[in-house]
């Protein structure tokens, strides 16, 4: 169909055909809508087929665009059809953006670059429609076709390059799908524990990637054979330059076979505490309790020095050190002290909270207090605060003095003359 096919059945189109589409459109699109409001009733809100509103996942598009081509088929054996086929490429554009949009923020939920993605692709796909409405686009497909760039001996058209894209863009984000779908459906249910479920997910996806592009570039007429020079290629710049990069990944793979560290585990890297939210395939997210967040590369965890501790018990201990007087009674300032922290719900009762006297200070007695807790994560100044303020409040009920730093000055001698601070201190009058 070309531009003057598309003005001639504009000019054929009357009220009454124009009315018998609109009623068939409403019906395929209302068909459509009751249909994916039916089977996504208890679907999850970040399901691709159904998306977040129910009809605004692939789904809905999809449904909409079967419909609507039997019913443009039906129809165009009684009449001219217009109406039925602009809404056969809208619904068509729009089951492409949703798909890669879908699927793409289901994989990066965080990226920038997923934004600028979805974007480019509705233009192109809007343009597309436009373009294939009107009797444009075999047109303009002719001239890229006409329009060739060499490589070495080999010429290919902009049409091929364009269309050699979109088949591995469509192959790439089906894959990923694929990938997601699995690692939501599959190994949530049938791996338990975390990092094996990671490396699985992993694994599978890089593998289905693999093999869609393998896919596309032979859909595109590209001779596999010629990839042995890429990997020779490959090969070279991982000896000389990204050594450390592929170091990371590998390295990536091996943590989370061994199982050495886990997501969940509190480590300490260096001077950095935190526990461990995300193990990606090049870099470990470590999250301290205060909020800060460190990325460590994976080779750094293979080859230097970490403090699991979480590795052979969940409990973590906490301190907390106060001085008293020299006069008071060690049994209750202990008792004090252990009260504080029983106290605290997240305070663990096995093993319970213990008191010692650590040492003489110059000042008073100085009492270190040990308890465990099981959800370092949630912070661990806030809590060593509030059995701080009960132990403050506990050792002033009891009358427990908290000393000031107690200072003696000795005078060895005074200049001629000077007076001594007890004989100017004179005795009130009458005594």
């Amino acid at each position: 169909m070309n531009f003057n096919d598309f003005t001639q059945r504009l000019a054929q189109v009357d009220a009454r055909g124009l009315g018998i589409e609109l009623v068939a459109l409403v019906a395929c699109v209302a068909a459509a809508w009751a249909l994916c409001k039916w089977f996504g009733r208890d679907q999850p809100k970040d399901s691709i087929w159904f998306g977040e509103r129910t009809f605004d996942g692939v789904l809905f598009p999809l449904l909409a665009l079967v419909l609507t081509e039997v019913a443009r088929r039906v129809v165009i054996d009684f009449q001219t059809v217009l109406v039925l086929r602009i809404a056969v490429s809208v619904f068509l554009s729009l089951a492409v953006i949703r798909l890669f949009a879908r699927v793409l923020r289901a994989v990066f939920p965080a990226s920038n670059l997923v934004r600028l993605l979805e974007r480019t692709i509705s233009w192109l796909a809007w343009i597309a429609a436009v373009l294939w409405i009107v009797g444009l686009l075999p047109p303009v497909l002719a001239e890229l076709d006409d329009i060739t760039l060499a490589f070495g001996k080999t010429r290919v058209s902009l049409q091929t390059i364009f269309q050699g894209v979109l088949s591995a863009g469509l192959v790439m984000v089906i894959a990923l799908w694929i990938a997601s779908t699995i690692e939501k459906r599959i190994l949530r249910e049938a791996v338990t524990d975390l990092s094996m479920r990671k490396v699985a997910s992993n694994a599978v996806r890089a593998f289905l990637l693999l093999v869609g592009l393998l896919f596309a570039l032979s859909a595109v007429g590209v001779d596999l054979t010629a990839l042995s020079v890429l990997g020779g290629a490959l090969g070279v710049g991982l000896g000389f330059g990204l050594q450390k990069l592929a170091a990371n990944y590998v390295s990536g793979f091996v943590i989370l076979l061994e199982r050495s560290i886990r997501i969940g585990d509190n480590v300490k890297v260096d001077t950095f505490e935190g526990r461990i939210t995300d193990i990606k395939t090049r870099y470990t997210l470590i999250r301290a309790g205060n909020g800060r967040e460190a990325i460590v590369p994976n080779e750094s965890l293979i080859t230097s020095r970490v403090e699991n501790l979480s590795l052979a018990d969940r409990k973590f201990n906490i301190a907390t050190t106060v001085v008293v007087g020299y006069d008071s009674d060690v049994a209750q300032v202990q008792g004090i002290l252990c009260e504080a922290a029983k106290a605290q719900a997240r305070v663990m009762s096995d093993p319970a909270p213990v008191a010692f006297l650590m040492n003489f200070a110059p000042d008073g007695l100085e009492f270190t207090l040990n308890f465990w807790v099981a959800d370092p994560d949630k912070g661990k100044d806030n809590l060593r605060s509030a059995i701080n303020i009960a132990i403050l409040d506990g050792l002033r009920g009891a009358g427990i003095d908290i000393p000031y730093p107690q200072r003696v000055v000795r005078v060895e001698s005074l200049p001629a003359g000077a007076v001594p601070v007890e004989a100017s201190v004179q005795a009130p009058s009458g005594q």
